[in-house]
């Protein structure tokens, strides 16, 4: 990936919905080369998809919760389809720590949420964190063609 790849990809994590134009201008480039470098990204997997960043709150889900749960490996199979199956599930990564999945997802009422919770307990130990405020809203990840850790 090159310098302008790199700039192709934070622009568009800023603003999916920039047109080819916009973004070969930013780039000092055409916007059919624009297009071809988007296509080898996408085909490279680099870009997956192009999302829209949603309010839920404003659409009646107010309450945003991180479930932690201690999943046994015997279980993974039967897991990993239900939570799949779960609309109110945004993300669930498999983690390090002494619990082994981190659920995010978003709820209408604390009763839905608890049923949820009471479901889900069947697979194992939880414990659940209910989002009062966030100070960092979903950002896009600094991109740099070499890593600066310090």
């Amino acid at each position: 990936m090159d310098e302008i790849d790199l700039k192709i990809v934070s622009t568009l994590q800023k603003d999916a919905r920039i047109s080819l134009k916009k973004l070969a201008d930013i780039c000092f480039i055409s916007a059919p080369a624009v297009s071809t470098r988007l296509t080898h990204l996408e085909e490279r997997g680099i870009i997956t998809n192009y999302q829209t960043q949603i309010d839920y709150k404003l659409l009646g889900y107010p309450i945003k919760a991180y479930v932690s749960l201690r999943l046994s490996p015997k279980d993974k199979e039967a897991f990993y389809p239900y939570i799949k199956s779960v609309g109110n599930v945004v993300a669930c990564d498999c983690v390090t720590g002494s619990y082994s999945q981190i659920i995010t997802c978003y709820f209408k009422t604390t009763k839905a949420l608890d049923n949820f919770i009471n479901d889900i307990q069947r697979f194992g130990e939880t414990k659940t964190q209910i989002v009062f405020s966030t100070s960092v809203e979903r950002r896009p990840l600094e991109l740099t063609p070499t890593e600066n850790y310090f």
